[in-house]
């Protein structure tokens, strides 16, 4: 069984719906079950959606959601060491795959030094399920959201998509159709996460 486990996907990939429906599964089932999410609502996280929100510097924006998730393993490694599964809506490949798009005219090689400054400093899951979509699809899907955060424009979205699938390599990563329906991709996780 997998214990902690991430879900990650750019905005209107459905990740969001999906590891909530697939929590309730689990508690329904019986597990001890908790859902996260990244940015955190700690004092540190609340600056994170700031700085986002205000579109701050990409180094600043980058940094506090590193501080951020430090702090949250702290949280996650407790529920973890109490036998709770952990189910975390965004984490470390978030901050990859969106910064690095960020930070692309700053730095020569952006996803790796955004993932040498977690390295040795962050939990890593059992399991990351990755939603992929077409950005255009994406963005139909979230027209109707009222304030659309800067990082929801379909070139930005398309950058990100591609940091996704670059960082996304690996045993840990199961890449899900995220067009797929709802019920299939919860039954999908559910299966996956005990198996």
């Amino acid at each position: 069984m997998k214990k902690f486990v991430t879900f990650e996907g750019i905005d209107g990939s459905g990740k969001s719906t999906i590891s909530k429906l697939v929590s309730e599964k689990l508690q329904s089932a019986g597990y001890d079950t908790i859902w996260t999410y990244e940015p955190t609502d700690s004092t540190v996280g609340k600056y994170v959606q700031e700085c986002i929100r205000s579109q701050s510097d990409p180094f600043i924006t980058s940094f506090t959601f590193i501080a951020d998730r430090i702090l949250h393993c702290k949280q996650i490694k407790q529920w973890l060491n109490e036998g709770k599964i952990v189910l975390c809506d965004r984490y470390a490949e978030s901050t990859y795959a969106y910064q690095a798009a960020q930070l692309e005219s700053e730095l020569k090689n952006p996803l790796k030094w955004l993932q040498e400054l977690s390295e040795n400093r962050i939990l890593l899951p059992d399991r990351t399920f990755l939603f992929v979509i077409d950005p255009k699809t994406s963005l139909a899907r979230i027209q109707h959201r009222t304030e659309l955060i800067p990082f929801e424009r379909l070139a930005f979205l398309e950058k990100v998509h591609m940091n996704y699938l670059k960082v996304s390599k690996g045993k840990r990563f199961l890449h899900l159709d995220a067009t797929q329906p709802i019920g299939t991709l919860v039954k999908l996780c559910y299966d996956d996460i005990l198996r």
